[in-house]
């Protein structure tokens, strides 16, 4: 029985020894997982401020752009009211083809067009070529009418207005381009955010799949701890009878020598002191 209970003390302890070693690698792949996941999240934040710090800038110049636009609008209608009493005076004038207005708005217009779409060389070539034509047009007209002093000082009043529609245009342009490149790097930081948080979860997920594995090995560990302080509980008791059993034969042999002893000093025999010590020893004495 004895033999059995120490062999199958040795074999837990080598499991516990198992399932310990097994936990605590288990917690160290569990905690380097934690810290990745951590730093993935940190830099998910910091990606996401990256980002709103764009879409406030990208908000900012778009401000701008509607200010300015509103602006050039304005402009605009001023510029049109003054080319409305030039058609006036021009139609006065008998003067033929069309305004001063119109061929100023094509020109703007292919000029806008020009700015803002992307064209192939030869389309491109197409509208410069046109845009030429259309200002030596508006030259020769400007040129006719230059004979009206009063179609003159209009002319360059709407001419003077033009140009502070196009300058208020030309910043307006460059607000919407920087518009548009702080929205490209907002949505290309929000998906790089995106990616990161992915990893992140991943990251997580794992963590949390290992943490339980390590638990389950904490938690065979615990086991086997108790079912090995139960088998020492136990061989401590057999070692405790096995002590009993073996005083008591040693009792027995103490009473009988005790009892030939004391035959013989019934007898007369003289008792030496060992003798003397076995009688006391075995309670004859």
């Amino acid at each position: 029985m004895m033999k059995e209970l120490k062999n199958k003390r040795q074999d837990l302890r080598k499991e516990a020894d198992e399932h310990k070693e097994k936990r605590n690698e288990l917690n160290t792949l569990a905690s380097s997982l934690a810290t990745k996941r951590n730093d993935l999240n940190k830099q998910t934040k910091e990606l996401i401020n990256e980002a709103q710090e764009f879409k406030k800038l990208r908000d900012e110049n778009n401000g701008k752009v509607q200010e300015y636009k509103e602006k050039r609008d304005e402009t605009n209608a001023r510029a049109n009211e003054v080319f409305a009493k030039v058609d006036e005076l021009r139609s006065a004038s008998n003067l033929t083809g069309p305004s001063l207005k119109e061929i100023r708005r094509d020109i703007d217009r292919l000029e806008f067009a020009q700015q803002t779409e992307v064209m192939t060389p030869s389309k491109e070539k197409e509208i410069v070529k046109k845009i030429s034509e259309l200002q030596s047009q508006y030259a020769e007209k400007k040129k006719q009418l230059e004979g009206n002093v009063e179609l003159k000082e209009l002319l360059e009043e709407a001419q003077a207005i033009r140009e502070e529609a196009s300058t208020f245009h030309t910043t307006l342009s460059e607000f919407a381009q920087k518009a548009q490149e702080y929205h490209d790097k907002m949505i290309a930081t929000f998906k790089e955010a995106d990616k990161v948080r992915a990893d992140s979860d991943a990251a997580h997920k794992e963590f949390v799949e290992i943490q339980e594995k390590a638990d389950e090995e904490h938690k065979s560990f615990i086991a086997i701890q108790k079912e090995l302080r139960d088998i020492e509980k136990e061989v401590r008791k057999i070692k405790k009878q096995d002590t009993g059993v073996k005083r008591e034969a040693d009792m027995e042999e103490v009473r009988k020598d005790a009892e030939d002893i004391f035959d013989k000093f019934k007898s007369g025999e003289k008792l030496t002191t060992e003798n003397l010590m076995t009688l006391q020893k075995s309670g004859l004495l």
